[in-house]
């Protein structure tokens, strides 16, 4: 049996801007670190899988301008898989001149068991009594936007072997991406090589997604990155385990920790807030939890209010919360009638009563009457009435 992890778009040094310092937490930092301690992660999962070797289809580093300490860190992790892992260039770390891979701080820490895949050279993968049990061929990224396919050629001219053999890629196949601004890979190629028996598996990198996802025997996969870095992937970071013997298995791993993930909901009422509530306590380790919300329909003023502290709550237990740009519609509407009870000078009431005639088309109005909604529940109305003084 012969046996290997495939991985990808470890990306390492990725940076997100919503995840600033918050008082002593920085969940940048907790991040980056995270994405360097999952590389030790595989190396379990490969160890506990008794996998031969690993795989790396791309972009193992963010840019070439990662600083000395995440590459130190970084080869360090890959020296503790304790297995031949073969690193393929991809388009942020593209194999050009002047790149990451040909200098100092990468050629000073690479361990003797990590292998740059440079070219387009078939390479043996032996074992300890020299056996020759699997072969690589791959197409390491030269720019990083190629302007053809960067697989086609090097399928069509491949012969038929008996020894198991790798294609490591990366890029976007064709039929799963809508960005026509990049060479797309075709299927064609990769399928005849397959049936002429000229390969057993494509490794490729590049999508964030373990695809396909209903089909243990498809020799064509994108395995998914080991964190998570955007909206766009619907889960923790995972890997495959590929069996290279008859039939051909592979077998998708989560190996991640952090996850991105959106809420969407319309809420018009306070039982709707306690859902949305609900929702947020459902999530497991908030604190690697990056939440994008978006709410639709509309509240009152004291709705709001108590949306708001919802908001704030959560905010110090997720890694990051943030309404969604382009999808949040949320209104205020000034129908809140609770102040007219309060024990308020009639000129708090009546500024009260402009600002809700206002809200519905002015957020600072809206932001105003919340304010004001705040202080009264929330202090004496002495102090109110001082608070308000000083708000106008």
């Amino acid at each position: 049996m012969t046996r290997f992890l495939h991985t990808s778009d470890w990306q390492l040094g990725m940076t997100r801007h919503y995840l600033s310092r918050r008082g002593d937490d920085d969940p940048q930092a907790r991040f980056t670190a995270d994405r360097i301690e999952t590389v030790r992660t595989l190396g379990e999962v490969a160890r506990k899988e008794q996998c031969e070797f690993v795989v790396v289809a791309g972009d193992v580093f963010e840019t070439h301008n990662v600083s000395a300490q995440i590459i130190a860190r970084s080869c360090d992790a890959m020296e503790s898989i304790g297995l031949p892992v073969y690193l393929l260039p991809g388009n942020h770390d593209s194999l050009e001149p002047g790149c990451l891979w040909d200098g100092t701080e990468f050629t000073q820490h690479c361990p003797s068991n990590v292998h740059v895949l440079r070219d387009q050279s078939e390479i043996d993968v032996t074992v300890a009594d020299g056996s020759v049990i699997a072969q690589i061929v791959a197409a390491p990224l030269t720019t990083r936007h190629p302007s053809a396919d960067p697989l086609a050629k090097l399928a069509n001219s491949l012969e038929p072997t008996q020894i198991p053999r790798i294609l490591v890629g990366h890029g976007q196949l064709e039929g799963l991406s809508n960005d026509r601004r990049e060479a797309l890979i075709s299927r064609a190629p990769l399928e005849n090589a397959i049936a002429r028996g000229a390969l057993t598996y494509v490794a490729l990198g590049d999508r964030h997604i373990a695809w396909p996802v209903d089909d243990d025997h498809a020799a064509i996969r994108y395995c998914g990155t080991q964190e998570t870095t955007s909206f766009k992937e619907e889960t923790v970071g995972t890997a495959v385990v590929v069996d290279l013997d008859e039939p051909l298995t592979c077998t998708t791993i989560e190996v991640g920790t952090w996850l991105h993930a959106r809420v969407s909901q319309d809420v018009a009422n306070e039982a709707d807030l306690e859902v949305l509530r609900d929702r947020f306590d459902s999530f497991d380790h908030r604190d690697r939890t990056i939440i994008r919300y978006d709410l639709h329909g509309q509240l009152t003023i004291s709705q709001k209010a108590k949306l708001d502290e919802i908001i704030a709550h959560y905010e110090t237990v997720f890694a990051s919360l943030e309404p969604s740009e382009n999808r949040h519609d949320l209104t205020i509407v000034g129908d809140d009638a609770s102040l007219d009870d309060a024990d308020l000078p009639t000129w708090v009431k009546d500024t009260a009563k402009e600002l809700s005639d206002m809200c519905a088309t002015n957020e600072d109005a809206a932001q105003a009457l919340i304010l004001l909604h705040s202080l009264v529940n929330a202090e004496s109305p002495a102090t109110a009435t001082r608070n308000a003084e000083v708000a106008r």
